[in-house]
């Protein structure tokens, strides 16, 4: 009886709906996050155009342009502040976003979590070994291993670019998968955070990261004890920044640390993960729109002015193998990465997909997860110097293979879409029932027949 109990005991599901009040909030983000997207698409434009101008010359005159002071190492170009300070704001609302998910959101549940956590190390893993299998060729064929510094910039899902063109083909897709994009996109930017801590950071100096404690360590006692009075709290998170660019580890670094110290439960009197919205929230509420709005898209200006240089400039481009791996690992890897572990870790599981979804839909989401930009952007900075031809050319192929992971999800989930939208239809056409008798039309109209 044991065993046929067990035969009988419905599976695990993964990609299900969650709670409603996630999908309410995952919904204001989404839509904070398409206009986001919306600018950055501008601002990514604008430079592309101006950098490939006549009056290209302006756009790196005034993108090189430095001011700040030399003695606390701030002595910075237009586009270092952009990448260093703006994307600051960036990964703290992306550290608070990440905390609240484990702390109140439906990753609080490890049956919940463990899919977006190892779809997106999957889809971390996947493009690296591409780009790094890339690299080795080209070093076998005597083009040098120089290139090989760039393995992470392939790994990053920009999450304002991804969910602006789910938002766009996807008015009738079911709310799991925007929420699986949303969270993959979030572990995913830990994982980048994690990396360019780990890997990009140079010429540590202890003595400035020790002394970043100090002013962390007020912040932390300011929000702990639910302060939000901004005049106490911007003076400390600006001190933090700067000791920790001062430091040699990356500064954006900070807006996490800083980030992970913001409660997110509304008192620690409440005691559980239903107590309702704190700080945390209001904090990327006011936040979020700042981060989307200027600073993701001002450091998009910034940084993807690549200068082509004709046709001869994309003919060499093509050829380097740093831009044949980036884009081969946002297109293949990262679809084959994201796709490959949520199939992986389903079927270790013993779980099934949701009803409601099919192997397709997550197919759709893993290729749209190769829209790489605005850390893929940041991470190609720190991977190559300005005298480096890698840089721009890594620049290119990471627009040219956003692009084009962007086109083929378009594809993919707009035939999803229309699936669905004609079975919404079917079903709002058979519980139609106009005359009130408590029988759908379409059944009394069969009944006729």
């Amino acid at each position: 009886m044991n065993h046929r109990a067990a035969r009988r005991r419905p599976s695990a599901r993964i990609l299900t709906r969650g709670s409603y009040p996630e999908y309410r909030r995952i919904a204001e983000i989404l839509q904070k996050e398409t206009v986001g997207g919306a600018l950055l698409l501008i601002a990514t434009v604008a430079a592309l155009v101006w950098a490939n101008s006549p009056a290209g010359g302006a756009y790196a005159t005034v993108r090189d342009l430095r001011f700040g002071y030399a003695p606390w190492h701030l002595d910075l170009s237009l586009g270092a502040w952009a990448a260093d300070g703006l994307l600051a704001l960036f990964f703290f609302v992306a550290g608070l976003e990440l905390k609240r998910e484990f702390v109140a959101g439906d990753l609080r549940r490890p049956a919940k979590a463990i899919v977006p956590i190892v779809a997106a190390c999957g889809g971390v893993a996947v493009p690296a070994l591409i780009y790094i299998g890339v690299s080795l060729g080209a070093g076998a064929a005597g083009q040098g291993l120089d290139g090989l510094r760039g393995w992470a910039i392939p790994t990053a899902t920009d999450i304002a670019f991804a969910l602006a063109v789910l938002a766009v083909i996807s008015t009738h897709l079911p709310a799991a998968l925007r929420t699986f994009l949303l969270t993959l996109a979030v572990v995913d930017d830990l994982i980048a955070i994690g990396i360019i801590a780990f890997f990009y950071s140079s010429g540590l100096e202890p003595l400035y990261l020790a002394l970043a404690l100090v002013p962390l360590g007020g912040f932390a006692v300011l929000v702990q004890r639910r302060i939000r009075s901004w005049y106490l709290l911007l003076p400390l998170a600006l001190a933090t920044w700067g000791l920790v660019h001062a430091s040699g580890v990356h500064a954006t670094v900070a807006g996490v640390l800083l980030a992970f110290t913001v409660p997110v439960l509304r008192s620690e009197k409440a005691g559980g993960p239903d107590a309702g919205p704190g700080l945390a929230e209001h904090l990327e509420r006011r936040l979020r729109p700042l981060s989307a709005g200027i600073a993701v898209p001002v450091f998009a200006f910034f940084s993807a002015g690549v200068a082509l240089g004709g046709w001869d400039g994309v003919a060499s481009a093509v050829r380097d193998p740093v831009a044949i791996g980036i884009t081969s690992a946002l297109v293949v890897g990262k679809a084959v990465g994201v796709f490959g572990s949520t199939l992986l870790v389903t079927k270790t599981r013993h779980a099934d997909l949701d009803p409601d979804l099919a192997w397709v839909d997550v197919l759709g989401l893993a290729l749209l997860a190769g829209v790489g930009f605005t850390v893929s952007l940041l991470i190609a900075e720190l991977s190559f110097d300005e005298a480096s031809a890698h840089r721009e050319h890594a620049k290119a192929a990471i627009l040219a293979g956003s692009l084009t992971a962007a086109l083929l999800a378009a594809v993919v989930l707009r035939a999803r879409n229309r699936h669905y939208r004609s079975v919404q239809q079917l079903e709002s056409v058979e519980a139609g029932d106009a005359d009130g008798d408590g029988v759908p039309d379409a059944f009394e109209r069969e009944a006729d027949g």
